[in-house]
C-alpha cells in the first residue's frame, strides 16, 4: 500500500464513526461505479499545480481556499483565513497561481502558494500549512485525499455537507468548502466519468 493510500486510512481512522462509515460507503460505491475514473489516480503529487483561488465567509471571517487542479480537476484544497495576522492577505484580483510543494532543509514538505501580480512579477506565499488552522487543515488534507482518489466531485460535496461536527464554526466552513467544489461540477451534469 502506498503512503498516501496509508495516510488516508489512518485519517479515515482517526474520524468519528458516522463519517467515516458516510465516507467508506461513497468510496465502496463510486469504486466500483466508476473503476475508470480511479485507473487515473496519480500516486506521486507534481511538484507545482496550477490553482484557483476561491474566497468565502466563514461567519463574519473572510477565508480563501486554494483549490489545487489536475488536468482541470480538483486535486486538494487549502483553506485558511485572510487576515495577516493568523492566515494570509493576499491582492482581491489574485483568481488563479500554483501550489508548490517545497522541502524543507529538514526533509520535511511544505505547500507555497504563487501568483503573478498585475505587473507580472511573482510573489511566493510560503508554508501554507503554518498559516492555517490544523484543525481546518487536517480536514482539507482528508478532503484532498478523497479528490486524489478520483470519487467524483458531485460524492466529495455530499460527503463534505453530510460531516456534523460538533463547532459550529466547522459547520459553517464545511459550507464554505462545498461552495468552492461546487463550481467545478458542470451545470446540470455530473462530474466527468460519474453518472447519476
Amino acid at each position: 500500500m502506498s503512503d498516501s493510500k496509508k495516510e488516508l486510512m489512518e485519517r479515515i481512522r482517526q474520524m468519528d464513526e458516522d463519517n467515516a462509515s458516510r465516507l467508506l460507503y461513497l468510496l465502496d460505491n463510486n469504486i466500483l461505479k466508476h473503476s475508470e475514473r480511479f485507473s487515473k489516480v496519480v500516486e506521486q503529487r507534481p511538484d507545482v499545480l496550477e490553482c484557483d483561488v476561491v474566497r468565502f465567509q466563514n461567519n463574519k471571517e473572510k477565508w480563501v481556499a486554494f483549490v489545487g487542479l489536475m488536468d482541470g480537476h480538483p486535486y486538494e484544497i487549502f483553506t485558511g483565513l485572510q487576515d495577516d495576522e493568523e492566515g494570509i492577505v493576499l491582492p482581491k484580483l489574485v483568481t488563479k497561481g500554483r501550489i508548490i510543494k517545497a522541502t524543507n532543509p529538514d526533509g520535511s514538505h511544505r505547500y507555497d502558494f504563487q501568483f503573478e501580480n498585475k505587473r507580472g512579477y511573482k510573489t511566493t506565499v510560503e508554508g501554507l500549512s503554518e498559516k492555517f488552522n490544523k484543525e481546518y487543515w487536517n480536514y482539507a488534507k482528508l478532503i484532498s485525499g478523497v479528490l486524489r482518489y478520483g470519487m467524483p466531485l458531485e460524492n466529495v460535496v455530499r460527503l463534505v455537507s453530510s460531516m456534523q461536527m460538533e463547532s459550529e464554526d466547522i459547520n459553517t466552513w464545511t459550507v464554505g468548502v462545498e461552495r468552492a467544489l461546487k463550481k467545478y461540477i458542470s451545470s446540470g451534469t455530473s462530474d466527468e466519468g460519474a453518472t447519476s
